[in-house]
């Protein structure tokens, strides 16, 4: 995984990253159920990728949703991978299940 994405260990370490990062962040939520596995290592390599190329434009934050059960609730998040995209502190966008590259893109720059 990239360099830029940030792994929270517990939910105040979510919650201190928010609180240090000005501008848009990036929080894709994922599982360690088996089901939930392949497509979080999945969106593991893309939102690396996508990190490293939108630069300052989001700080990402892989959130493991048993390590960080508090802002797993705050964001509504019920499946994973999720991908939440948070300013100020508020959801502004969401979506459900493994995004392509492509898509992961779309979602970032209608919203961004």
């Amino acid at each position: 995984m990239a360099r830029r994405v940030h792994q929270p260990l517990e939910n105040q370490e979510f919650d201190f990253i928010l609180s240090m990062t000005t501008g848009p962040v990036l929080a894709y939520f994922c599982g360690t159920w088996p089901k939930a596995v392949e497509a979080c290592r999945a969106m593991d390599a893309v939102v690396g990728e996508l990190a490293q190329e939108y630069g300052t434009r989001f700080t990402a934050v892989r959130t493991d949703m048993t390590r960080c059960p508090e802002p797993t609730k705050r964001y509504g998040v019920t499946s994973a991978p999720t991908a939440v995209l948070i300013k100020d502190g508020e959801a502004v966008a969401s979506q459900e299940g493994p995004m392509t590259r492509e898509e992961f893109r779309a979602f970032l720059d209608a919203h961004l």
